[in-house]
């Protein structure tokens, strides 16, 4: 009889267990995985020529679990193109990511290509993940007949035989980014990234002045659950500037760092009297849009202030970001619905 109450009893326990591990079939509850989200940027104006100025950004996001492996990865790039004859500049020009334009970046068509630049990008992305920022930093390249820095690794080069120099070091500052962003779930996840440009700050040559080409652009990345909501966000921007003279000789192109990379050197602070620096402030937006959908992110309530700039017309926001968020704003939603 003894043996029989305990065989109950040890029963009663077991279901009793089980009743209280709801949530997951089998009666295990989830259990959460810590990750970081990073992003990294690399820009150069080296291929501005004569009555030409060009931005070439390429930009990585990256999901690293708790080993450093990344879990998940995406790259697009910026590629503006201004052209500046006698001075003259399109300060109303638009955009377009090599992602976005897809077949009609024209690799394939024009290039012989064996598969579009977004294709080749994303075998470039699922090549990656399991790896490193070391393993990716040591990922081998040959130089091709063109003098382009091609994958050595035959698996990789079968989905991407374009130069990768600009991937791999994009995506090992992801993976290196102390700005990033940690978050945790047990559920599944997509993850995108966007980039927007804008040139309306160009100004032409006039009274011997050189044109100044100013082809800024803002850069996010975002962590979608599986309800929707965003689990992190980064977002970054950079100001490349371009002087062209009346005669379309390109005189200068400067660019030091993104703004998250300047941190303080940025000069929010130390020369526009702000509460905090750009990159404690963009820190701020990211942590607020946790939670909401991209939907969400593009209707945040925003007023105008005395210097006519676009703010948040949230105290909780406005407390830690008192800079103009329209751009921000539009930056994350945008990688919110490009996530995959």
């Amino acid at each position: 009889m003894k043996k029989v109450l305990g065989i109950m009893l040890c029963l009663c326990m077991v279901f009793g267990l089980a009743a209280c591990g709801g949530g997951e079939s089998g009666g295990g509850a989830a259990v959460e995985a810590e990750y970081n989200l990073g992003m990294g940027v690399v820009l150069d104006t080296d291929s501005s020529k004569t009555e030409l100025a060009q931005v070439d950004a390429t930009v990585a996001a990256v999901v690293t679990d708790a080993d450093g492996k990344i879990v998940s990865c995406r790259i697009d790039c910026v590629q503006d193109k201004m052209e500046v004859v006698g001075g003259a500049v399109d300060a109303a020009k638009t955009f377009k990511t090599k992602m976005e334009l897809g077949d009609d970046y024209g690799m394939v068509a024009y290039g012989n290509a064996i598969a579009e630049w977004d294709a080749q990008a994303k075998a470039f992305e699922e090549y990656v993940v399991g790896k490193t920022g070391e393993e990716v930093a040591a990922i081998e390249t040959t130089t091709n007949d063109h003098g382009y820095a091609v994958a050595a690794d035959e698996a990789l080069y079968a989905g991407c035989t374009m130069q990768i120099t600009d991937f791999i070091e994009a995506v090992v500052k992801a993976c290196a980014d102390e700005k990033g962003q940690s978050f945790a779930t047990a559920d599944t996840f997509t993850l995108g990234v966007a980039a927007i440009s804008d040139a309306s700050e160009s100004t032409a040559a006039a009274d011997g002045n050189d044109a100044v080409v100013k082809m800024y652009s803002e850069y996010a990345a975002a962590v979608v659950g599986a309800d929707g909501t965003i689990l992190a966000a980064v977002n970054d921007a950079t100001q490349p500037k371009i002087n062209v003279n009346a005669s379309g000789e390109i005189v200068s192109a400067e660019y030091k760092a993104t703004k998250r990379e300047l941190g303080s050197d940025y000069g929010m602070v130390a020369y526009g009297n702000a509460i905090a620096e750009w990159d404690a402030q963009s820190d701020a937006f990211s942590k607020y849009v946790v939670g909401k959908t991209a939907e969400e992110v593009a209707a945040i309530e925003t007023t105008t202030n005395d210097h006519g700039y676009v703010v948040a017309a949230d105290e909780a926001l406005y407390a830690g970001c008192t800079m103009q968020i329209s751009g921000m704003m539009e930056v994350v939603a945008q990688a919110a619905n490009y996530a995959r």
